[in-house]
């Protein structure tokens, strides 16, 4: 085998036997491993992303840093996990995607069996094998996607409540209606007087990180808005807490919403800057709710005001969505409080279609602008009445318009390749060189 071994990363609860049996082990000689171990979760999504290779990652079920989205940056970084679990917990790790679990007894010829099967060693010229993947049972059908976004002081959350009540009212409706607000200033628990703020997206993220919860279970983390025929998903209590969000923690949930509900209409906050654009990790992360409900989304109802500013936001939205992957048919351009005059309307449309400045293909596809009349709604929101006509019939008219056209196309369209930026496919350690 010359230099090769495996090289394993491991994390523990302090004093944990098995933890300073591995240690003991590996510095013998009597497996042949190099042991690194850790102290924190973050510590061992540090040495993922260093880019050395690693052959298998022991963690400890009792830790709470040890959930779902670790295991994820385990096996993205190509590293099997294998989960020491006493059986006091009633997780699924292997659900979760570990590739193996022991019991805290566990002794060196176990953990060598568990190694040879799901980890490969480390050497000259050679990576570790990735973990096996593995499905979750679900059913088969996923609800529809409707996201609401645009810059503050548009009127996008009520147009959210509007595009949700109508489609909740619907007779051919698909399922139930959830109104989700996936925002990071949530007002959504404002605009429906609602008395208590929990739960909300965060009891559903913490139900999600070790395992999937059941549809009653979910729809218990909503409220019913009887008034409109739609359940109602609040948002983070706190701006600040964007930080609780983890990325595969929400995509778990945000999956769970669409299996529970026929569709769901999100009210996001218009940013979707991510690492790429910005060069931050951390900004990404923030953004995780409205990037993956975007470009999930079956239809995205960007939503701007008359006017030179009013313009110019919504056409710099309109090229952040387009920039982030959500093709322009799938894209509404909503003018809120617009002109009754014709003439204006048309200055407008053409100003809009003229500042796009969109290739042909594109340009062809991005749907005319949807003009919302001026209507008193503070009243419906303030008595919890439904919001008056026609802001509803437009918006899910529009909507529907986009199924159409994607039904057309045939679905959701095949993302284009992207570069690989140099630097970014980690490098190799100086035993490999």
């Amino acid at each position: 085998m010359g230099r090769e071994r495996f090289v394993i990363l491991g994390v523990a609860r302090a004093r944990s036997v098995w933890f300073r049996s591995v240690a003991q082990w590996a510095t013998s000689a009597a497996i042949p491993a190099e042991f690194v171990k850790c102290v924190s979760g973050e510590e061992v999504r540090a040495h993922l992303l260093s880019g050395r290779q690693y052959s298998a990652a022991l963690l400890d079920a009792g830790l709470p840093s040890v959930d779902r989205d670790l295991i994820a940056a385990a096996r993205d970084a190509g590293c099997p996990v294998i989960v020491v679990d006493d059986g006091r917990g009633s997780r699924n790790w292997h659900g979760l995607g570990a590739a193996a679990t022991l019991p805290p007894s566990f002794d060196r010829e176990q953990l060598l069996d568990a190694l040879l099967a799901h980890a490969a060693m480390v050497g000259t010229g050679d990576e570790p094998a990735a973990a096996d993947g593995w499905e979750v049972a679900r059913g088969d059908r996923l609800g529809r996607v409707v996201v609401v976004c645009g810059p503050g002081g548009t009127g996008a959350s009520t147009l959210a409540i509007a595009v949700a009540q109508q489609i909740a009212g619907d007779p051919r409706g698909e399922g139930p209606v959830l109104l989700a607000d996936l925002a990071l200033r949530a007002e959504q628990a404002l605009l429906h007087d609602a008395r208590d703020i929990v739960p909300g997206v965060q009891e559903l993220l913490e139900a999600h990180r070790g395992r999937y919860p059941a549809p009653e279970e979910v729809g218990g983390l909503t409220f019913d808005v009887g008034g409109r025929g739609y359940r109602l998903l609040l948002g983070l209590r706190r701006s600040r807490y964007w930080s609780t969000v983890r990325p595969r923690a929400f995509e778990a949930a945000f999956e769970t919403l669409r299996r529970t509900y026929g569709t769901v209409v999100c009210d996001v906050t218009a940013d979707f800057e991510g690492e790429d654009e910005g060069g931050s990790l951390d900004v990404e992360e923030r953004n995780v709710m409205a990037r993956t409900a975007a470009l999930r989304a079956d239809a995205v109802v960007a939503v701007g005001m008359p006017g030179v500013k009013g313009l110019h936001a919504l056409v710099r939205l309109l090229g952040e969505l387009m920039d982030l992957g959500v093709p322009a048919a799938r894209i509404v351009p909503v003018v809120n409080q617009a002109p009754r005059n014709p003439k204006a309307r048309a200055e407008m449309a053409a100003a809009l279609a003229q500042l796009t400045a969109l290739p042909g293909d594109a340009a062809a596809d991005l749907a005319s602008p949807v003009f919302v009349p001026r209507r008193r709604v503070d009243a419906a929101v303030r008595d919890g009445a439904a919001i008056p006509a026609p802001l509803g019939p437009l918006l899910a008219g529009a909507v529907r318009a986009v199924y159409r056209r994607s039904a057309r196309r045939g679905g959701v369209a095949t993302p284009a390749p992207v570069p690989v930026a140099p630097g970014t496919l980690g490098t190799w350690t100086e035993d490999e060189q």
